[in-house]
């Protein structure tokens, strides 16, 4: 019998031939314990004649946008700033050069391709390595991100990732064999697994094994989609025909990680649609009506449907569970009072959590503002509040004379062992302002209380949670799958575009002559700096070492306040308040404003260090102007080097952010569509760092592409919504594969456990 046969898909990787302990602890250091983890190491990219990139087509890429003057092409659609390429070539020269002070090495590798153009591969301090194996004549495999130097028209990749080809693989290559690359860690390298020892391992399991690999989607999808088995199709991404067989099986693999983490998502909205209960509200809100007929304005279409879509929640019987999006100043706050006021017509407390106490009291001005004439009872629950004032509002609360409770994390905070907790009466309605400012734990812990709190303890309570933060499409469709969502797009009439304009520091002086301007017409200015203080490691600017310079040479006539995150939070709040109440014309500020107030009076932001700030950032620091009616402005101070960006000679890495960071500005100032911004962040961090602690609510993605991939997140998110709806509990004889692999997932994988 045959060494394959006598393995099993969860057997040891010890005993598969070749491999020993010292390579099993080095898989393992990868997560790679049995036979299964190594069939499912999908190779990283390939080697294939027939398809493969050429320098030439690379070179006609670069030379095209080093001749254009915008970073980014129309739409956003095409943001390539890290993309990276792979080539096959061959070895004309290895040259070895010293330079700099210390006469640090250099190693500049030639190579050739069948397009006949050259390029250089360049390595520092890494000689005695590199050129042991990198022989003149050789063919070998480039992944990197290619520069090119205009002044010497040179092509060149800066410590790319190598792969010398051998005489078999050479043969092969030239055959038209496509062959697979795998990520090799320093462990496993260090333990002598090389790109050939991974293909031959591969060969040696999987020829008899794949047909152990269980099938995992109903037929009647692999029958639509023409999709592959998957174990036919996991055999093809390690040893590929050709590239038809290579992207039909990748789209199956990618299909299968989304369709899964779909049907996750709609079993969870099943079963509050199926077994939970929530207060049911009447349509009409007579307050409601009221309060919306004597706004001094119109409802754009877009809040009327979001309050169509919420009602709708409201009087089905099921508890709401919504994300409601709307970009900086689009009107979420007032459907949110709407909202309430259908909670409180219905006999419901309903309470809104800010993530700042300014913003918390800015809601409760501008409700009480709106609700003077109709009795109802606002109360606020915040941090600061004094003894006395905590335990009349606690009171107003539980006694439910409080129909409307406003606050921040004060609104779910007990303290132990104090006779002065909260305790709802009949709290039916949740919301929460900026939603990303509160964890799950935290949501979970005033939902509790909420239930705790109604009448009737089979009913769960609604939520409506707001986001400022406009998310991408295909995150949306992800991380919030769970959550019905209703987006506002259209500003509020009236409501100006904030005309948006990159400044270098050179021309500083007229834009702070401008500000000046906009200071004596009665309007307010905030000045952003990066830095609170000075640094020796970061070439910034800081708002305290420019506070006095701008203070007393360059606004000498006018108030300037000061506020950065290290001051205590009640002298922020006290700062803010004076801001908005026109003691200070200049506010001089870090990001600490980036969620704040509405000071309509505002009408021009300077962020300095521009270049320094994320998109989304840059966005919500503009969103503090352009509150009112009339024109704001936003200027984005940066270097007077970036005019010349990616012209001047530089090493790639620098090259790489300045081409980034032009590319974030000029996104800037070319649009104020806050959905359009987060689809070009994304592109341009892609979707890892664009997530940043936020990614722990999508697993880690083999296959999936979240920024490119679209239609097949729509697509699986359709199909896994309706199998749920014929089939709740996937009992029927069809979904027998999909209840299985859907049971072994819950109860092996961490992420669908935490869903589920």
């Amino acid at each position: 019998m045959s060494e394959s046969r006598k393995l099993l898909l969860q057997s040891p990787l010890q005993f598969v031939r070749s491999v020993g302990p010292k390579r099993a602890e080095a898989f393992a250091s990868q997560g790679l314990h049995t036979v299964q983890d190594l069939l499912h190491y999908i190779p990283f990219s390939y080697i294939d004649r027939t398809s493969i990139t050429t320098l030439a087509d690379i070179l006609a890429r670069l030379r095209k946008e080093e001749l254009s003057d915008d970073v980014i092409p129309e739409q956003f659609s095409d943001i390539s700033i890290k993309s990276e390429y792979t080539v096959t070539a061959t070895i004309v020269s290895v040259k070895e050069k010293k330079f700099g002070v210390g006469k640090r090495s250099m190693l500049i590798v030639t190579v050739r391709d069948d397009s006949n153009i050259q390029a250089d591969c360049v390595f520092f301090n890494m000689v005695p390595y590199f050129k042991n194996i990198l022989l003149q004549g050789s063919l070998i495999s480039i992944s990197g991100i290619p520069d090119y130097d205009v002044k010497w028209r040179k092509l060149s990749f800066h410590h790319p990732n190598i792969i010398v080809l051998d005489e078999e693989e050479q043969e092969e290559y030239k055959q038209g064999r496509i062959l697979p690359k795998y990520r090799l860690s320093q462990s496993m390298k260090q333990a002598h697994i090389s790109m050939k020892i991974m293909r031959k391992l591969i060969d040696v399991i999987s020829e008899d094994l794949m047909e152990q690999i269980p099938e995992t989607l109903p037929i009647n999808i692999m029958e639509r989609y023409q999709y592959p088995e998957k174990h036919k199709a996991l055999f093809a991404l390690h040893s590929p025909a050709n590239q038809d067989e290579l992207m039909i099986s990748r789209d199956r693999m990618k299909y299968e990680e989304l369709f899964y983490f779909q049907l996750f998502l709609e079993t969870k909205r099943s079963h509050v649609h199926l077994s939970e209960s929530g207060p049911i509200f009447p349509q009409k809100s007579p307050t409601a009506r009221k309060v919306h007929d004597a706004l001094p304005y119109q409802l754009t279409q877009d809040q009327i449907q979001a309050l169509w879509d919420i009602s709708r929640d409201l009087t089905s019987g099921k508890p709401m569970n919504r994300l409601l999006q709307g970009d900086v100043g689009s009107g979420k706050t007032i459907v949110a009072l709407l909202t309430m006021l259908q909670a409180v017509d219905a006999g419901y407390q309903s309470v809104i959590m800010a993530p700042t106490e300014i913003l918390a009291e800015q809601h409760a001005a501008s409700f009480s503002a709106l609700l003077e004439s109709h009795g109802i009872r606002i109360v606020q629950l915040l941090g600061g509040q004094s003894t006395s004032e905590r335990k009349e509002a606690l009171e107003s609360i539980e006694n439910g004379n409080a129909q409307i409770i406003i606050g921040t994390h004060a609104v779910f905070s007990q303290r132990e062992q104090s006779k002065y907790n909260i305790r709802y009466n009949n709290l039916g309605l949740i919301i929460i302002d900026e939603q990303h400012r509160f964890g799950v734990e935290q949501r979970a812990r005033i939902k509790n209380m909420a239930s705790a709190s109604l009448s009737d303890s089979t009913l769960i309570p609604h939520m409506l949670v707001m986001s400022a933060t406009p998310i991408p499409r295909t995150l949306s469709m992800t991380l919030y799958g769970d959550l019905d969502n209703t987006i506002i797009k259209q500003m509020p009439k009236g409501r100006k575009p904030i005309q948006t304009e990159i400044v270098f520091e050179s021309t500083l002086e007229d834009t702070f002559t401008f500000i000046s301007s906009q200071l004596n017409a009665g309007y307010q200015a905030y000045i952003i700096y990066p830095l609170v203080d000075p640094s020796d490691k970061v070439a910034a600017k800081s708002a305290t070492e420019h506070y006095e310079f701008l203070k007393q040479v360059i606004f000498p006539e006018y108030s300037c306040g000061l506020l950065h995150g290290k001051m205590h939070w009640n002298e922020k709040e006290s700062i803010m308040q004076d801001f908005k109440e026109k003691k200070y014309q200049v506010l001089i500020a870090t990001t600490v404003v980036e969620v704040g107030i509405d000071i309509p009076n505002a009408n021009v932001i300077l962020i300095e260090n521009a270049e320094r700030f994320g998109l989304a950032q840059l966005h919500q620091l503009r969103g503090r102007v352009g509150r009112g009616s009339t024109q704001s402005y936003c200027f984005l101070a940066t270097k007077d080097h970036f005019r010349y960006h990616v012209k001047q000679k530089d090493d790639q890495l620098h090259q790489m952010e300045r081409k980034s960071a032009i590319a974030r500005l000029q996104t800037m100032a070319s649009t104020n569509d806050g959905f359009a911004i987060a689809e070009a962040d994304m592109k341009l961090r892609g979707p890892g760092d664009y997530l940043g602690t936020r990614q722990s609510g999508i697993p880690n993605f083999v296959f999936t592409d979240l920024v490119n991939d679209i239609p097949m997140i729509q697509m699986t998110k359709t199909d896994a919504a309706h199998i749920i709806a014929k089939d709740p509990q996937l009992r029927l004889p069809e979904h027998s594969p999909v209840h299985k692999e859907f049971l072994r997932l819950k109860s092996t994988d961490a992420h669908y456990m935490s869903i589920a």
